[in-house]
């Protein structure tokens, strides 16, 4: 994402780059990228987001949004997520600039006060063999899960998953199985642990018995990937299980490190805490990181708190002496507490593959 600010940016730009190199093999987004980046009232629209969620990603959730509740019936066939089977044409373009004239308001308010969450549960596959790592270095099999960022809060039934990678399993199995591409190098050895605690924060939570939340979260995909979107929607179906049950609860904070610091104190004796999160720092500037950074580390060193960091290797906290990338959008997996930091693994952004790093 350029660095730009945006009320400046290359509006046009930026959507073509995002389908050149952000979706190219997603025929629908990328379309779609394009049509937007033809759309006059572009950069006016693109004003209306907070500084920090002024991203392509935003407004293509947006136009998601409206077809998915049915509100864009010359535009769902070309949706895969809509059941849609129409490739994209010459008509795509200027229905799409029509349905945005229309509902032109329903957009600018999704501009104006929702957020990119996508709370990508394939990144599930990469957070177990994560997991196994933290206890094969600690030695504590009893953790207690906090998601800093967590959206609906679905990463927080990881250990219901069965992941297949590098021609084994490991999981149950009771809610998502999940295959991860192993790319190489020394595999994390399987753990036997538990999740004894489980916990959120996020500055809108996405409650996944609401509808219409429900909905965003779902808009928030590419209508391209259906399997990812079959695998949200049963991941949704846990979630409002699970919080109908009090099994888990993400609460709203404008400060989630006040919140898992209130939550560390009452947790029972010897569990590990663990702090995770993935894909939130990119959202925060250098001086946010940074002070994230030292009131972490302030918990590092009170509770003996873990930290699991998934994130662009430009957005670490703990940056100094980490390994390079071995493609531009790949997720960096650390673990850090009292004795330091350790890379861990290497990830597609939505855990489709892995690897050491």
């Amino acid at each position: 994402m350029a660095t730009a600010p945006t009320s400046t940016l290359d509006w046009p730009g930026e959507f073509r780059r995002f389908a050149r190199e952000e979706c190219p093999t997603q025929t629908t987004t990328a379309a779609l990228c394009q049509a937007l980046a033809d759309w006059p009232a572009l950069a006016a629209a693109m004003a209306l987001a907070p500084p920090a969620q002024a991203r392509a990603n935003l407004l293509l959730a947006a136009v998601h949004e409206r077809v998915l509740a049915g509100a864009a019936p010359e535009l769902a066939p070309y949706f895969p997520s809509a059941q849609g089977t129409r490739a994209p044409d010459a008509e795509l373009a200027p229905q799409l600039h029509q349905l945005l004239a229309r509902e032109r308001n329903a957009i600018e308010a999704h501009l104006r006060n929702r957020a990119t969450q996508t709370n990508e549960t394939g990144r599930c596959a990469v957070l177990r063999l994560a997991l196994d790592a933290l206890v094969a270095h600690t030695g504590q099999r009893r953790l207690a899960l906090f998601d800093f960022g967590a959206s609906a809060g679905l990463n927080l039934g990881v250990d219901g998953d069965r992941v297949r990678v590098a021609g084994g399993e490991r999981g149950p199995g009771m809610r998502l199985e999940l295959d991860c591409d192993w790319r190489g190098g020394p595999l994390p050895p399987a753990q036997d642990w538990a999740l004894v605690a489980r916990a959120g924060t996020d500055l809108a939570p996405i409650d996944p018995s609401d509808p219409a939340q429900r909905r965003w979260l779902e808009a928030c995909t590419w209508p391209d990937d259906t399997a990812r979107l079959a695998r949200l929607r049963q991941a949704l179906a846990w979630g409002a299980d699970a919080v109908r049950a009090g099994g888990y609860r993400v609460s709203a904070d404008d400060d989630g490190l006040a919140a898992l610091a209130a939550w560390l104190p009452g947790l029972p004796a010897g569990v590990q805490p663990v702090l995770f999160n993935s894909w939130v720092l990119a959202y925060f500037s250098a001086e946010q990181r940074a002070t994230h950074r030292a009131r972490v580390q302030a918990l590092v060193e009170r509770h003996g708190l873990a930290v699991l960091c998934a994130e662009a290797l430009a957005f670490h906290p703990w940056g100094d002496g980490l390994p390079p990338a071995p493609e531009p959008s790949a997720t960096l997996w650390t673990l850090h507490d009292r004795t330091g930091t350790r890379p861990l693994l290497w990830s597609h952004p939505h855990g489709a593959w892995a690897r050491a790093a």
